[in-house]
């Protein structure tokens, strides 16, 4: 397979996602924040609206791939259950070289499938068996933050971060917080291990010292990357995709234009305030300045250079994407109640499915209807749950192939 991402809005054909699972059951209120949580799915229902989400995608078209089976198949293939494992521990920075082991015996003796869920979800502290002699000594309660030897990774299910495809490659991120930094390597290893990944080329890897996360990458054109500089993603992170798209000539890219976003949770990444819905309507915080910070970086002789631009967000992008008119759609048509809400529920975050038709959650209503009264068909799907996780649809999916724009 090779990847195709030079849109926002081309036509939907093939994406990934990760259906939640029981690391949803491991969140407490005691360590909510420790995992970037701010409240608990109930995963039942959480799991029938994912549902819901993926079958909503295939009735339109789109093949929809999941984390977890693909993992499988290129941990089963290549014989690698055991390298991967023990690069994943070695990550996960378990510290005690004796629960390491308890932990490794234990994960390696399950069957792939068991093994890739019970990593997700965690292992508890009081799971394990541990035998009462002087070796459970090593074993200190005061040495662990949270209630587990294998901390759960209830983010999973926003696939937008780990990696992000872009062009025909993936950058394979370091995510900025902890908690999320294991995530990247269940991708990784089918991006660089699977036989229908292999040919991937990658512009980014976990090892990198700056912090990239996938949610600041929108890829507006086949010539025009948009990438926020915000709480997850370093201005170095994005200097090196500078260097790879516009020095190196990687892809197709001629410019990035780098928003500089505050460095607060509210405006975690570049698509919880602004996401494309066609092909000149956009969708934006309703706080969002017009004239949001913004460089240019650009090619040149020499590899490339930076301009700053003091033109509004709609002129940038009539501008960058050679529009004759922009229409900028606010969350819940700016009100100053409904647009904290359907903010606060990720109303600027949908997924476009082709260009005008878009995949919101249907508890934003006011943003929905403001998006229809543009022209764009709205696919709502029930977000309860899913909702908690302060994720949208973008946010909880990873195109792979998008049909090219003529």
């Amino acid at each position: 397979m090779k990847i195709s991402i030079y849109s926002e809005i081309g036509k939907l054909e093939k994406i990934l996602l990760h259906r939640p699972g029981n690391e949803l059951e491991n969140l407490s209120p005691y360590y909510l924040s420790d995992l970037l949580f701010d409240d608990i799915p109930y995963l039942e229902k959480a799991q029938q609206e994912h549902d819901y989400f993926a079958n909503l995608l295939q009735r339109n078209g789109v093949e929809v791939l999941y984390l977890t089976k693909l993992l499988k198949e290129t941990l089963e293939k290549d014989n690698l259950k055991e390298q991967f494992l023990n690069e994943f521990l070695d990550f996960s920075d378990i510290k005690n070289d004796f629960i390491f082991e308890i932990l490794k015996d234990y994960l390696f003796s399950l069957e792939t499938e068991v093994m890739i869920n019970k990593i997700i979800a965690g292992v508890r502290s009081d799971e394990l068996e541990i035998k009462r002699n002087i070796f459970s000594l090593r074993v200190r309660r005061a040495d662990i933050e949270l209630p587990f030897f294998l901390n759960p990774m209830p983010n999973l299910y926003f696939q937008r971060d780990p990696v992000a495809m872009v062009g025909k490659g993936a950058c394979i991120n370091r995510m900025k917080t902890y908690a999320r930094r294991r995530e990247v390597m269940l991708t990784e290893y089918i991006i660089k291990y699977h036989d229908d990944f292999k040919e991937t080329e990658v512009y980014y890897e976990r090892n990198f010292p700056y912090s990239i996360e996938g949610g600041d990458i929108l890829v507006l054109s086949d010539k025009v990357l948009a990438i926020g500089i915000s709480q997850r993603t370093s201005p170095e992170a994005v200097e090196i995709l500078a260097k790879k798209f516009l020095k190196e000539n990687r892809d197709s890219f001629e410019k990035i234009l780098a928003f500089i976003i505050p460095d607060n949770r509210a405006y975690m990444h570049l698509d919880t305030i602004f996401t494309m819905v066609d092909y000149d309507k956009f969708l934006v915080h309703a706080n969002l300045r017009g004239d949001i910070d913004t460089f240019v970086i650009y090619k040149t002789a020499k590899g490339f250079d930076f301009t700053e631009e003091e033109m509004s967000l709609e002129e940038i992008l009539k501008r960058h994407l050679n529009l004759d008119r922009v229409q900028l759609i606010k969350c819940g048509n700016g009100d100053i109640i409904a647009s904290h809400r359907e903010q606060w529920n990720d109303g600027s975050n949908c997924l476009a499915i082709e260009p005008g038709k878009v995949i919101s959650y249907d508890r934003n209503y006011v943003t929905n209807r403001e998006l229809e009264n543009a022209g764009v068909e709205v696919l709502a799907i029930p977000s309860s749950e899913l909702s908690r996780g302060r994720g949208g649809p973008r946010c909880a999916s990873m195109p792979l192939i998008r049909r090219r724009l003529l």
